[in-house]
């Protein structure tokens, strides 16, 4: 996968561990896409379509403009809800001509789609693959266009650094970030005879709730994910959360390939007893990040691991029901190095795009991703639109600007959240007590995509030695994040 190349910030990338904090933020459209942009200097508000920069065209021209808009198989509702707010900006701007495109990432296709020039001109990306496209120059620089916005000084800095180069100069705007918790369907936990209210705190408790939950329902107590490199990502969650690190890097920004440390021991070791000695995690071990999210909408998964945001999806895509959503944090070991796994999505423009696609590329990024965050007309009409097609408010997701801003921003919306808050209350109560950490930063979806194979070959094979496996996958995992570096 030569798409991936080594960052030359891992500093920024610690950054993220220390930076960022949690609040309730309204959920947006679409996960996990990707794109950057550079070009003109303009900046629009959402709600009244006023510019502070030149237009994206000259008169009398239009733009068309490709973006990405909602996973495929979303509801009608949701599209509803994304169309209206298309045809708002379209009025707001009559040169700019929006192209809607629906899209999923995923890390077996997407170097295929960049390299082959399929991808919309503004796209979605994990923060991982932000880096990696900045260290190719394989989209825009923004700075020009992002430094002009209003907002632009109120950016929480550990997020920003995601979309920056070594020099600070900003290819990518954040549309979220996220710190992983605990999803888990409250039906199938009452039917199991488990208290909804009180879910799992140690990894032992989800042990034992994934045992009854798959003996009395027939269900899978506790599924993971398995390829298209969420198998990894899975993985790494639950390294962190033991005290364990898939990489080291040096000064020089050269990556260790660390597979056989003892959180991933255990790790696998937990998952080998779940899945053999409790068979508690159902026979489908080929899940991906979407497959896995029909899955649980569908009450076939007691609990799994995601992003905290993932609520919005299971709502537009999935039609999951919301009185069976339930959302606390992972357990955390003893271990003093034991943290979350933190994570978001950045929008970027691709590189070729032209001065008039790239001015008006930074409007839509304004308009749909940011300025609802900090234009009190802009989040009412967000919030209003997305209420009127049953589509979340209230998602919980961490700050993308400074704690002012967001917490007049919640002021604006407390009258139209409609997320079962009271639900999620195990997550939102208690993640200021966990210490949140990066992704491993080097070549981080090259690492995951052997990783998946790791994941597979404990749930496969019952003979499985774990330390036998690592000990042979880590110069594998090694040759892979130094190719992609």
């Amino acid at each position: 996968m030569t798409l991936h190349r080594r960052s030359s910030r891992p500093a920024a990338v610690v950054a993220l561990a220390t930076g960022l904090c949690l609040v309730a933020g309204c959920g947006t459209a679409a996960k996990k896409t990707d794109s950057a942009a550079s070009g003109g200097t303009q900046t629009t508000t959402a709600a009244t379509g006023t510019s502070s920069a030149p237009a994206a065209a000259p008169a009398g021209q239009k733009v068309k403009l490709s973006v990405v808009s909602l996973l495929p198989g979303s509801t009608k509702e949701a599209f509803k809800a994304f169309n209206d707010q298309v045809a708002i900006f379209e009025q707001a701007h009559p040169d700019i001509d929006v192209q809607p495109h629906e899209y999923e990432w995923k890390g077996t296709t997407f170097a295929a789609q960049l390299a082959g020039g399929t991808l919309p001109t503004v796209f979605e990306v994990p923060f991982t693959d932000a880096r990696t496209l900045i260290g190719n120059k394989q989209v825009a620089d923004l700075t020009a266009q992002v430094r002009q916005l209003p907002y632009a000084g109120t950016f929480n800095p550990s997020v920003l650094a995601q979309g920056q180069d070594s020099k600070g100069d900003i290819y990518a705007l954040p549309k979220g970030a996220y710190g992983v918790g605990l999803q888990y369907n409250r039906a199938l936990f009452t039917k199991a005879g488990l208290d909804p209210d009180k879910p799992p705190t140690t990894w032992d408790e989800v042990r034992a709730d994934a045992r009854a939950i798959a003996s009395k329902t027939h269900q899978a107590g506790f599924a993971l994910m398995g390829k298209s490199n969420t198998g990894g990502w899975n993985l790494a969650m639950l390294t962190y959360a033991l005290g364990g690190r898939l990489e080291t890097v040096d000064s020089s920004g050269k990556a260790t390939v660390t597979l056989a440390n003892p959180g991933t021991k255990a790790a696998l070791q937990w998952l080998k007893q779940l899945r053999w000695s409790d068979n508690a995690m159902g026979s489908n071990f080929l899940l991906d990040w979407g497959s896995m999210n029909q899955a649980f909408a569908a009450g076939k998964v007691g609990m799994y691991l995601s992003g905290s945001d993932v609520y919005t999806n299971l709502v537009q895509a999935n039609h999951v029901k919301p009185e069976t959503y339930g959302l606390t944090v992972l357990p955390m070991s003893d271990s003093p190095d034991a943290g979350l796994l933190g994570g978001g999505t950045e929008v970027v423009v691709k590189a070729s795009a032209t001065d008039a696609e790239k001015a008006a590329a930074v409007k839509w990024m304004d308009f749909y991703y940011l300025s609802k965050l900090t234009d009190q007309q802009a989040a009412v009409r967000d919030a209003k639109t997305l209420v009127a097609s049953k589509q979340p408010v209230g998602t919980p997701q961490l700050p993308l600007f400074d704690k002012a801003t967001l917490d007049t921003y919640m002021s604006w919306i407390s009258s139209y959240v409609d997320v079962p808050l009271g639900q999620m209350k195990g997550f939102t109560d208690n993640i200021f007590n966990q210490k949140l950490q990066p992704e491993p930063p080097v070549s981080t979806q090259a690492l995951y995509g052997v990783l998946d194979t790791v994941v597979q070959k404990v749930l496969t094979d019952k003979g499985t030695n774990i330390d036998q496996l690592l000990a042979k996958t880590t110069p594998i995992a090694q040759q892979a994040v130094d190719k992609a570096s």
